[in-house]
């Protein structure tokens, strides 16, 4: 008969257990470190593409701007210069006005069509010829009136390389009147590039859609060409990122480009890879560092472990005689129970407060309630408090509480006193999800609010808004001012432009009006199709009347092109009204309003018309353009 007492065999010794809690905490510590090494580094190359893809789009946008500029400009004078033969010096100080007011302008003036100087805004006329220049045979030989971008040339004026920009100048025979130009120096593009900082092996490129490179920055070639692959792909694509090898320094970089809306102009953005994950490495090297520090700390573990084994009998008796105190209460209840006195300080809570907040009961006991308590609620739940005046009372309040991880946590308590001697006992239940069910169905109905108010496409106001807003603003105020807008030759622009650019003409227009309005307690709404309609309470007619030129000519600076219309550019018609003594009702005051819209429609379009030019039959109409 085996011996009773023998004892049983240990299946795990203290030291084995440590030996794997110690393993699996290294693991979990070189785990963690890789993973985060991994994480990190997807997101220093995903930063980088958004830093690189970012300032391409600006540098593309300043390099549109910057030819827009000029092209507005040039327009002018091409047509001036069709059916004139201007005074030199008069056309000469406009052309400097010109280049004064536009800083990328080296030179702006006219060549004839023998390729001499005829105008210029330099100081004293070039006497130098250049017909043998390549912008000036290709105006030469072709009608195109459009806009010619020419390879980086030395200028024969100031020796300093230089783009040159030229349009055609064609008479009123339909015969070659020669070429107005301007010139941008290369530093301007330079000095330009120069202030991002970028480190010295980055890289900005200009250059034009058949891949000749107009600038490049930071070593200032201005002359090459792109691959033919790479040609090819800003052709296909109007704007990318990739991973190349650059052609310029022969460094792995990554590589963003996005051509320009409006030109023929594509603008690369190139960052050394080593640059992009700089941020990364200095972070692996910190992560590296705490992980030894953890690892440390792992062995440290390892040894208070160990002392632990040695006290875990004592533990064990203490356990015991707790969990016989409170199994009823821990085994039938989720909710944290909580018992302090009159002085605020908690003398007991249940252990669910761990699960449910994250927080340690032990840890609680002896500290004032009210600590855990959001500040701001703090008065709510300080008065219900006060009220408990016998044991027969309860009373239920909502506050906020922090989270053991930080998050904010919503608790519904529920309190009472316990004894006659003061102390109250508090039952907390977790009604975050609630209130945040709570929260986002108020935010859909303030959603569902917004949508019925405003008009999907622009993001105005609606007509129905309008129509609400109309006589209310009419009945509270004694000057009140309607301004009605239209598209100029909209049909024909959609008919031209197809319906998807003019959803986008009518959104570019909406946020002119939009921004003017913007910040005040005027109300601009999308009355229907191509027509929008101002309230402007407080406002003058000829307060209105500023309005409405100040949205009229910032359309005009869109340059939104527009075949329909003789300008060649999207204008709008605008109509003021004001009330009056004879503006019986709001009816009457939008009627006054439509009518003048109407009278700037006769005028020619591209204007605004006052409702009390109206009443003046001798003098017609009057009109601003």
């Amino acid at each position: 008969m085996p011996n009773s007492n023998a004892k049983l065999p240990k299946l795990f010794s203290p030291k084995a257990i440590v030996a794997a809690v110690v393993a699996a905490m290294s693991a979990c510590v070189l785990g963690l470190l890789v993973w985060k090494a991994t994480e990190a580094y997807t997101a220093a190359l995903a930063q980088g593409e958004r830093d690189i893809r970012n300032l391409t789009h600006s540098l593309a946008e300043h390099g549109s701007h910057s030819i827009q500029a000029i092209d507005v400009a040039m327009g002018a004078m091409v047509d001036l210069l069709k059916y004139q033969k201007p005074r030199a010096d008069r056309f000469n100080a406009a052309l400097r006005k010109t280049a004064d007011a536009l800083p990328q302008i080296g030179e702006i003036g006219v060549i004839d069509p023998d390729g001499n100087r005829v105008y210029s805004s330099a100081p004293d006329l070039p006497s130098h010829n250049n017909a043998d220049r390549g912008y000036f045979i290709s105006h030469r030989d072709s009608t195109d009136p459009s806009l010619h971008i020419s390879e980086p040339l030395q200028s024969r004026l100031t020796g300093r390389p230089s783009i040159v920009l030229s349009r055609r100048v064609t008479r009123e025979d339909g015969s070659f009147g020669g070429i107005l130009f301007a010139t941008i120096e290369s530093r301007y593009f330079d000095n330009f590039y120069h202030a991002f900082n970028l480190g010295p092996h980055a890289g900005i490129t200009l250059l034009r859609r058949d891949g000749v490179v107009l600038a490049h920055w930071p070593d200032g070639k201005w002359s090459g060409e792109i691959s033919a692959a790479f040609k090819a792909r800003i052709d296909q694509e109007a704007a990318g990122y990739t991973k190349t090898k650059s052609p310029f320094d022969g460094r792995i970089k990554y590589l963003g480009f996005e051509r320009a809306s409006q030109y023929p102009i594509v603008v690369t953005v190139a960052l050394p890879e080593d640059q992009v994950l700089a941020a990364w490495h200095q972070d692996l090297r910190n992560d590296v560092f705490v992980a030894l520090i953890l690892m440390a700390s792992v062995v440290g573990f390892a040894v208070l472990l160990s002392k632990e084994f040695g006290r875990r009998t004592q533990v064990a008796h203490m356990l015991r005689d707790r969990e016989a105190r409170y199994r009823l209460l821990a085994d039938n209840i989720a909710d944290i129970v909580l018992r302090y006195g009159r002085n605020g300080k908690i003398s007991y809570v249940s252990q669910s407060v761990e699960p449910l907040l994250g927080l340690k009961a032990a840890d609680l006991i002896g500290k004032p309630c009210f600590d855990f308590i959001h500040p701001e609620d703090i008065p709510a739940a300080a008065k219900a408090n006060a009220e408990l005046t016998d044991r027969t009372m309860t009373r239920t309040v909502i506050f906020r509480t922090r989270h053991a991880d930080g998050s904010l946590a919503w608790i519904e308590s529920n309190f009472k006193l316990a004894d006659d001697d003061g102390e109250v006992v508090a039952v907390l239940r977790d009604v975050t999800q609630r209130h945040q069910m709570e929260d986002e169905l108020n935010a859909l109905n303030e959603r569902l609010a917004e949508l019925a108010t405003t008009d999907g496409l622009t993001g105005l106001a609606n007509r129905r808004t309008f129509d609400a807003a109309l006589p209310r603003e009419y009945r509270d105020r004694q000057q009140i001012s309607v301004i009605m807008a239209d598209i100029d030759h909209f049909k024909g622009f959609n008919d031209s432009r197809g319906h998807q650019a003019g959803d986008e003409c009518l959104k570019r227009v909406a946020r002119v009006i939009g921004e003017a309005t913007e910040n005040t307690p005027a109300l601009a709404a999308r009355y229907g199709g191509e027509e929008f309609a101002i309230i402007l309470p407080d406002v003058s007619e000829q307060d209105a009347l500023k309005v409405a030129e100040a949205i009229r000519l910032t359309v005009r600076t869109l340059a939104i092109p527009n075949p329909a219309s003789h300008r060649g550019i999207v204008s709008i018609s605008l109509g003021i009204a004001s009330r009056t003594a004879e503006t019986i009702d709001e009816a009457k005051l939008l009627r006054t309003a439509d009518l003048a819209l109407y009278e700037a429609k006769r005028a020619g379009r591209n204007c605004s018309v006052v409702a009390s030019a109206l009443d003046d039959h001798s003098a017609g109409r009057k009109q601003y353009a």
